[in-house]
């Protein structure tokens, strides 16, 4: 009997903490953009940093808040711009138009 108390009491230790740890971080979790990840989906994805932002994540970003245009990404085809302001273009309007995710 003397041999089991020790994995009972560190297993719910185990899931009392585990426990505070999903509360943690359901309590303080941060929800992030939908809009941004789907644009990044739509980017090349080369992270090459060629338009002037830290990956594509960032150009995303950028171009969610306007402060950036499509044609900044340089190995973007030109489809792939057609499609990207479409969607920018849905944005704006509040239109709702579906990402054409690859």
């Amino acid at each position: 009997m003397g041999i089991l108390i020790p994995p009972l009491v560190l297993g719910g230790l185990g899931m009392i903490l585990g426990f505070l740890i999903y509360l943690v971080a359901w309590k303080f979790g941060v929800e992030e953009d939908h809009t941004v990840r789907d644009i990044e989906h739509l980017l090349p994805n080369y992270n090459c940093g060629a338009c002037g932002y830290p990956g594509c994540k960032g150009m995303a970003e950028a171009l969610v808040s306007g402060k950036a245009v499509p044609a900044q990404c340089k190995p973007i085809k030109k489809e792939e711009i057609e499609i990207l302001n479409k969607y920018l273009e849905a944005l704006k309007t509040g239109t709702p138009v579906p990402a054409e995710v690859k």
